[in-house]
């Protein structure tokens, strides 16, 4: 990827910067900036359940910031993990933080982000420090109970009797923006309840309030949000090829219909401007049987997405072919995972469960009391105590 951004117009870094997003907070914050000069901004992820093939479309929109000369900050939030209802555990969260390091440098890798104009962070190297811990009780003395619930409302897990660690979330969140110095903060669109708190109470602390750019939800494999806890949902990125394979050909896909539709919304988000990233252009190649008129080329996705709405394209070729391009981007992910010292960090990081014990069955025989000892029907004072009985 070549650096272009010293040749971009202010507007024309603008354009670059807000493309594609679902929302863009603060637009005349960021035109005010970039009239001056370049911004810098950061995206987070806490190191929980395993990686899956959702996280290109961050990395996708991360190329376009580069792209527009933005100074980029990803955060390795493993803080965060362990607060949000213990999804990683404490003594593993080290292992996952390092693990997430390693698949996020991997996938940009394999899209041509180059990696020397990004900065990675990890969140406990500054959020333990006794400055941001007293901000962060400031915080906590400003914030309510209602608000801190509904900011974390779509991020955090939720439950019955939710740990008081969920409540911390948004706030420390919020206050990141202020420790790493930047000027925006980017996202999915779940997220946007958290820009908001972060917008309403940073100022109150004397802080800058920030710009927020949120990506669009993309739906999972099941039609439904992707996520990390619904194996139905996602591919991981270190799963084979067939099981890659098994899972799309599973994948919600009805004939015609756009709305909803996972495999197409992949081809549209990952996929296309994926291919633009490795080659220079946008193009999807869909794999056709010679008789069904062959492979067919496709440079921009509205005309496939027309073409399957118009019924042209089938559900089984689509899948298919989505497939196969998935595995292309996956192959060298793969390929790194393979050596010793990554298996370890993964097996150190994502142990497997440990087997539960197996209860022995005790025989009960002749329903007798464990604790009572039969007494000996010989013995002489037996006999003796019966025959009384007997004459009684």
């Amino acid at each position: 990827m070549s650096d272009s951004s010293k040749t971009l117009s202010p507007e024309e870094k603008f354009t670059l910067i807000t493309r594609n997003l679902g929302e863009v907070l603060g637009e005349e914050q960021l035109k005010t900036i970039l009239a001056e000069r370049d911004i810098k901004l950061y995206w987070g992820t806490a190191p929980t359940g395993r990686v899956h093939i959702a996280y290109f479309v961050p990395m996708v929109k991360l190329a376009d910031y580069l792209k527009a000369g933005c100074h980029v900050t990803i955060l390795l939030a493993d803080i965060h993990a362990f607060l949000d209802n213990m999804k990683a555990p404490i003594e593993l969260v080290e292992w996952r933080t390092k693990y997430y390091e390693e698949v996020v440098k991997s996938i940009l890798r394999t899209i041509g982000v180059p990696l020397e104009k990004l900065r990675f962070v990890v969140g406990s190297s500054y959020e333990l420090t006794p400055k941001f811990s007293m901000d962060n009780y400031k915080l906590a003395a400003l914030v309510s109970e209602h608000d801190a619930k509904k900011a974390g409302a779509e991020v955090v897990k939720q439950s019955a009797s939710a740990p008081l660690s969920g409540l911390l979330y948004p706030g420390m969140q919020a206050l990141d923006e202020e420790y790493l110095g930047v000027d925006a903060q980017f996202g999915g669109i779940d997220q946007r309840k958290i820009f908001t708190f972060a917008e309403k109470y940073l100022p109150q602390l004397g802080y800058a309030k920030r710009i927020h750019f949120m990506n669009k939800m993309v739906p999972g494999l099941n039609g439904n949000k992707m996520s990390a806890s619904d194996p139905d949902s996602k591919v991981d990125l270190l799963d084979g090829r067939k099981a890659v394979q098994k899972k799309i050909n599973k994948a919600f896909c009805e004939e015609g219909t756009v709305e909803g539709n996972g495999v197409l919304a992949f081809a549209e988000s990952v996929l296309f401007p994926t291919s633009e990233l490795r080659t220079g252009a946008p193009q999807f190649v869909l794999l056709r049987p010679e008789e069904y008129g062959g492979n067919m080329t496709y440079t921009s996705f509205e005309d496939l997405q027309r073409d399957y709405a118009d019924k042209k394209v089938f559900p089984g070729d689509l899948k298919t072919s989505v497939a196969a391009a998935i595995n292309e981007l996956l192959d060298p992910i793969r390929e790194h995972f393979e050596s010793p010292e990554m298996q370890q960090l993964l097996l150190d990081a994502y142990p497997p469960p440990k087997a539960a014990p197996k209860k022995v069955k005790q025989s009960k025989k002749h329903n007798r009391r464990p604790d009572v000892v039969p007494a000996d029907v010989t013995a002489p004072e037996v006999i003796e105590e019966k025959l009384a009985q007997a004459q009684i």
